[in-house]
């Protein structure tokens, strides 16, 4: 079957292209892209006023499956994606059973052919997330992973992690580290500052992040081996990352919209809504990580897609950590980047679309022919304020919950098939 999408403006960051063209899809892959594509295509889709990108893809994730799906599952978690755009997801490993071992592998893959998203899982880098023994990277690789991280913990044990680093190179995956030191956090749940106080809550020492970012930097550096930092919080952490590149280590790294959007000050309403691990900052961390995400150093904007039930996340002070963020993550990173003229579309693009998929090792990513048809498409001005209700997560807990956010997904395309259209 053939699709023609016609006069879009195309963002292919990839073979440096921006403009006005046509998509002609074929078979589930790109077989051309330039301006005025004449072609008896089976359906034709008239893209004017809209901007046409490559398939966004979220290196990370947590779906929740398998063992906690009443707060999602594969298939909720792919209609999240679908409607942000979203064409392919790395799910975290922190499910119940742990991603470990190839059977739980083989039963995420098995269920994610029935997904609106391409699903790609990230295995642990110790058995159990217990940080005790490292697991077998070349099973997990053979089985389809495409990453390991004990994410939601660290790897306390820098020799072990060490290990790990050089092993799971030679097996073809890139770990992806947790940065936090257990004891420095010490229960608290949020950012330790001037909120904390006023709210009488234990905070969150920032120390705690940027302690594991330098180590794991470092072990980057003295090993020669490749390091992926997870969700950068600190103005720190974000400074030790650009040393850490300009120095040579082999490290790259992510941030979500939520860490350049908003601060702590968001949990003076005591909402757990705002909760999340890293914690909401200060000012200061904003305009940091805002500088990162602007001149190149952090590599990719991701959602750490995070659903709890309204039941877990009612009572503040014990509310589990995390927030939804697939369906709000390409409208919030428009709002506060492009449409303030700190960033261009090619940009964003490389963030969200190229670089995901680079580090990963994962196809796509460009327009170009014989790539997977893999596409997102969005009007760039239109504004929405953000209904947890209309979510398509089963979970409603979005820290963008009442904004109004300028730019709409309005189709997504994954394999040359429709699987999300904006009513």
């Amino acid at each position: 079957m053939k699709l023609l999408l016609k006069n879009g403006y195309v963002v292919d960051e990839a073979n440096d292209f921006e403009g006005v063209a046509d998509i002609l899809i074929d078979e589930g892959k790109i077989e051309k892209c330039a301006p005025e594509i004449a072609d008896n295509a089976d359906e034709v889709i008239d893209c004017a006023g809209k901007t046409i990108i490559p398939g966004i893809c979220d290196m990370h994730v947590h779906f929740r499956d398998p063992g906690q799906t009443h707060k999602e599952d594969i298939i909720s978690g792919g209609e999240a994606a679908a409607a942000g755009g979203v064409t392919a997801v790395a799910c975290m490993p922190n499910t119940n059973p742990v991603v470990d071992n190839a059977e739980t592998v083989k039963y995420i893959l098995e269920k994610a052919k029935k997904a609106k998203c391409k699903v790609y899982p990230i295995g642990s880098i110790t058995k159990g997330l217990k940080g005790e023994e490292l697991c077998d990277y070349i099973e997990l690789r053979r089985a389809g992973c495409v990453a390991v991280s004990d994410d939601g913990k660290p790897v306390r044990n820098a020799m072990l992690l060490a290990h790990a680093m050089v092993r799971a190179h030679y097996a073809g995956l890139r770990v992806i580290s947790h940065c936090e030191d257990p004891d420095i956090v010490a229960g608290g749940i949020m950012n330790s500052g001037k909120v904390s106080k006023e709210l009488g809550v234990k905070g969150m020492h920032r120390s705690s992040e940027d302690i594991m970012t330098a180590r794991d930097i470092i072990l980057a550096g003295d090993l020669e081996m490749p390091i992926h930092i997870a969700h950068v919080s600190t103005s720190t952490s974000m400074l030790m990352v650009r040393l850490g590149a300009r120095y040579g280590a082999m490290v790259t790294s992510e941030t979500c919209p939520h860490y350049f959007t908003m601060t702590d000050e968001k949990l003076k309403t005591r909402d757990a809504d705002y909760r999340m691990n890293p914690p909401l900052r200060t000012d200061d961390d904003v305009v940091a990580i805002t500088e990162g995400v602007c001149d190149g150093t952090i590599d990719c904007i991701v959602t750490d897609h995070a659903p709890h039930t309204p039941e877990e996340k009612a009572d503040f002070e014990k509310a589990p950590n995390g927030v939804v963020g697939l369906e709000t993550s390409l409208a919030a990173t428009l709002t506060q980047l492009y449409h303030t003229g700190k960033i261009s579309l090619k940009r964003i693009v490389r963030l969200m679309c190229v670089n995901p998929r680079k580090i990963l090792g994962i196809p796509g990513g460009s327009f170009e022919k014989g790539a997977p048809a893999d596409i997102t498409i969005f009007d760039i001005n239109e504004e929405w304020t953000v209904d947890p209700e209309k979510l398509h997560s089963k979970s409603k807990n979005t820290c963008f919950k009442g904004m109004t956010l300028k730019g709409r997904v309005k189709m997504t395309i994954v394999d040359g098939k429709i699987v999300y259209k904006d009513n």
